[in-house]
């Protein structure tokens, strides 16, 4: 029996980004884990994803994320993350935060990043709750989780969604800020390493992006996955 499925956000730019952060969180995990790709396209063409095309939204899985309680039949823990994550941290540790009366945790940023243009030219815009819905630990059987039906994310604002209206304030479960380190943003840990890092800036597979923390371990990762390897 799969302890945890996991489901992450898969654009057709940053393959290489979604291939290191499944590795690396394979390589650590000691449970059973189910990975996933969410690719926008493999939904539309199922007819469930029928949203307008968002001028603002920055990766193809801006609102795709939130089809991930349908990915996992509404049943058990699931975890959704963006593709630009690297893993040092064992997943199974995620499994001690389990609780059944919240519907969905995560990490309470409090992020008011101060560039206006991300990693790759798109608008950085600034919202409450950034950030908490690049890395979120679903409840699926939770009756506010149950929600996130694909009627509703079609029709919902991106407000609506990403600042997890669906959900009560004391549904909303935190995580420690390990697991979704915003490289950049968050201080380096005096010894060992982040559970997560975040490269929600910029991540190595951006060739003006090689100076970040731990660029050296992603992009051996990434070398090791594609030895053809090349920044964009």
């Amino acid at each position: 029996m799969t302890d945890l499925k996991v489901f992450i956000g898969w654009d057709s730019r940053e393959d290489i980004a979604y291939q290191v952060a499944k590795s690396s969180l394979l390589e650590k995990a000691t449970v059973d884990v189910d990975v996933h790709p969410i690719k926008l396209q493999e939904l539309v063409d199922r007819g469930v994803y029928t949203r307008e095309v968002d001028p603002l939204a920055s990766t193809e899985f801006t609102y795709s994320r939130f089809f991930t309680p349908w990915l996992a039949d509404y049943r058990g823990w699931a975890l959704f993350c963006d593709c630009d994550f690297l893993f040092f941290g064992d997943i199974a540790g995620l499994l001690d935060y389990r609780d059944d009366s919240k519907a969905v945790l995560c990490v309470h940023h409090d992020y008011n990043p101060k560039a206006g243009v991300k990693m790759d030219g798109k608008v950085q815009t600034t919202y409450p709750r950034k950030n908490w819905s690049s890395f979120m630990l679903f409840n699926c059987d939770h009756p506010s989780t149950r929600k996130l039906t694909p009627e509703l994310i079609n029709r919902e604002s991106g407000a609506y969604l990403h600042r997890m209206q669906w959900a009560a304030d004391d549904e909303i479960g935190a995580l420690p800020e390990e697991w979704n380190w915003l490289e950049g943003w968050n201080a380096t840990p005096d010894s060992g390493f982040p559970k997560a890092v975040h490269y929600t800036n910029g991540g190595p597979w951006f060739k003006d992006w090689q100076n970040v923390a731990y660029a050296d371990r992603w992009i051996g990762m990434a070398k090791a996955i594609d030895p053809d390897f090349r920044p964009i």
